[in-house]
């Protein structure tokens, strides 16, 4: 396999070419090009790239390049347990979790897959046993709510997804669901007022950290001991914790906690959604078919993913297209913006897959500094500046056709969903055609570029679709640039420096200076 930085492949220099004389979005957006350029993100989920002006040549340019740099192939090793992460000397094995079939694993991971499930159905086996009051807590109460205690990770994708969920659960009766409660931040304020509002005798204690050594949850969870030890003393906090981590770390100890459910080094943080990081919380608050369904469309997304064709595949185009606006149209900033309430925490979770994926070395720009928020909210922040600034902000919109909730009220000749996704074709359209007026600051000078991820609902499903979505666009993203998407060199410094002066040893003038402060 060839291994080619961007700038050096000849299907790059000829977009480069390409795009001096490109035709304006303007003129390149019409309705038939929305109705055409649109490819299958999921079961029930579409990527529309229409809004980033599109030409036949351009897609066959963007097909040169993804077939240049070996993207699928690529793909097709990483399946098969190739060294994908380079720097660790490891293989990458997430897309594991959710499934094999239709996918070209080989013998090589088949017990990395066996692995996967068996921890699946333990964790499916443990969440039965609590939704139906079998495991009881230490003061034999029944749990009613859930505290994940996790950084990074083990904190931001588990919340998304189970902000993502909640809405739609309620909807559908799903009982019992049980409360979730999140602690990630070192910050002292946020384990106390998470512990603040939960009652010590009916939570769940779900401990992640891979290594077992994770200093910031760690120190969470002696706060979290500490807490209750003093306002309930009755309450034995480990037997009401379970732990997931690696196999041998420092707390694989079944008999410390109530259990202990393993991940490993093949599946890193931002990427284990689909692993027990999250599926211990989301199977134990909504039940082991709600993140069953999650897996099946984060799954099925996978499978799109292998299409050779750039057109027919939602991740590699939506990964082709980003790397135009970076390194062609020199586009350092990007926007993802949900028209669905319940994905606000899905975009925590998107900026940490974006930049400590990508954000790495290289002899060129990579991955954008990404902003999100929640429309229509955002609509009355910093839109202004995307429509009318200096600096284009190219958009990734998500949208659906009906509310999660199902909960609506006609006001002045339309739904609440009508005036939501009103507002979502509007700037879509406003992005592009802009508007001319002798008044400058009534002047949108438009041909700004957007796409849109859409669907009928955000189910489970459909949730598990856009989680695959995005890891498989940063995983193409990798590929394309020749770099790697799998480790964080860039977030240990600062964790070395801060352990420095804790001990005080930095033997830092500049360190100690800061640190005196406080």
């Amino acid at each position: 396999m060839n291994y080619f930085g961007l700038t050096e492949t000849e299907a790059f220099k000829k977009l480069c070419a390409y795009y001096k004389g490109k035709p304006s979005l303007k003129e390149l957006l019409t309705p038939e090009a929305v109705r055409k350029y649109v490819a299958p993100a999921g079961r029930n989920l579409s990527f529309s790239y229409a809004g980033k002006g599109i030409t036949p040549q351009l897609v066959q340019l963007c097909q040169s390049l993804a077939d240049e740099q070996e993207c699928i192939a690529k793909y097709r090793s990483l399946l098969a347990g190739g060294i994908a992460n380079k720097g660790e000397n490891r293989a990458v094995l997430h897309h594991l979790c959710r499934g094999t079939a239709d996918l070209p694993v080989s013998e090589k991971t088949a017990d990395n897959a066996a692995f996967y499930e068996s921890q699946k159905e333990q964790f499916f086996a443990f969440a039965d046993k609590v939704r139906s009051g079998a495991i009881k807590s230490s003061t034999g109460k029944v749990f009613d709510t859930l505290v994940q205690i996790g950084i990074g990770g083990s904190g931001l994708g588990p919340k998304a997804l189970y902000k993502g969920l909640l809405g739609y659960c309620r909807a559908e009766n799903i009982a019992p669901i049980l409360k979730a409660e999140f602690i990630s931040n070192i910050d002292p304020d946020e384990p106390a007022s998470v512990l603040s509002r939960i009652n010590p005798e009916t939570t769940l204690f779900i401990l992640v950290t891979k290594s077992g050594t994770t200093l910031e949850t760690l120190t969470n969870y002696t706060f979290a001991e500490e807490y209750i030890q003093k306002k309930c003393p009755a309450v034995s906090l480990s037997k009401q914790t379970v732990a997931v981590t690696a196999a041998g770390s420092p707390l694989d100890d079944g008999k410390q906690f109530l259990a202990v459910f393993h991940i490993d080094d093949f599946v890193g943080g931002r990427f284990s959604s689909t692993s027990a990081c999250a599926g211990v919380l989301v199977s134990a608050a909504f039940g082991k078919d709600i993140f069953g369904q999650f897996l099946s469309g984060a799954h099925y997304s996978d499978i799109l993913a292998l299409n050779e064709k750039v057109e027919e595949n939602a991740a590699l185009m939506d990964a082709l297209l980003e790397v135009i606006d970076v390194n062609i149209r020199h586009i350092p900033v990007e926007a993802v913006i949900p028209y669905s309430a319940p994905l606000a925490d899905f975009t925590a979770h998107l900026q940490q897959l974006y930049m400590e994926s990508n954000g790495k070395p290289a002899p060129y720009a990579t991955c954008p500094v990404l902003f999100t928020a929640v429309g229509t909210d955002c609509q009355h922040s910093f839109f202004q500046q995307l429509h009318q600034g200096k600096v284009e902000m190219p958009m990734e919109f998500i949208g659906f056709r009906h509310s999660q909730a199902g909960a609506d009220i006609q006001y002045k000749g339309s739904s609440s969903q009508a005036k939501l996704n009103a507002n979502l074709a509007a700037q879509i359209t406003a992005f592009a055609d802009g508007r001319s007026n002798a008044d400058i600051n009534k002047c949108f000078p438009g041909n700004r570029a957007t796409s849109l991820l859409y669907g009928d609902r955000l189910t489970p499903e459909n949730l598990g679709s856009l989680f695959a979505h995005f890891e498989n666009k940063v995983m193409f993203q990798g590929f394309l640039w020749n770099i790697n998407s799998y480790d964080q060199e860039g977030v240990k410094l600062g964790k070395e420096l801060a352990a420095s002066a804790l001990d005080m040893q930095a033997d830092n003038p500049i360190l100690d200076s800061y640190y005196s402060l406080f």
